[in-house]
């Protein structure tokens, strides 16, 4: 299984970007994709997930309301869509997919079995 993230970039406070996550390989039409996002020093966390094939969307309390996750599951795609970007936004943004992965472990890294190779955003104040 791989993932292909891309679409990172600079922008400015206040600015929407979307990021997206080719898969290939995999079953992605039943798999819970997420994101996290590692910033320089600290710890990676969770962003965003559509829980196994799209039933369910959920969200770190941090970006809820300002970022949308959705899939194209014709594509084996998934995306994120950010709005209202602040400066403590920037980081590395990671896709993952979890295979029989269980809501109470959907925001945890460790539930996940592929990763992608990140795409970094960075938010200029």
């Amino acid at each position: 299984v791989q993932l292909q993230a891309s679409g990172g970039g600079l922008v400015q406070a206040g600015d929407s970007l979307t990021i997206s996550c080719e898969t290939s390989g995999g079953t992605f039409s039943r798999d819970t994709m997420a994101w996290f996002r590692q910033a320089p020093g600290k710890e990676r966390e969770f962003v965003a997930a559509s829980f196994r094939g799209g039933s369910s969307a959920h969200y770190a309390s941090s970006v809820k309301g300002r970022f949308t996750v959705s899939r194209e599951n014709a594509k084996n795609t998934v995306l994120l869509q950010m709005t209202s970007l602040k400066p403590e936004d920037t980081a590395v943004y990671y896709c993952a997919a979890g295979r029989r992965l269980i809501l109470s472990t959907i925001g945890s890294k460790n539930a996940y079995d592929y990763w992608g190779q990140g795409t970094l955003v960075t938010v200029s104040s």
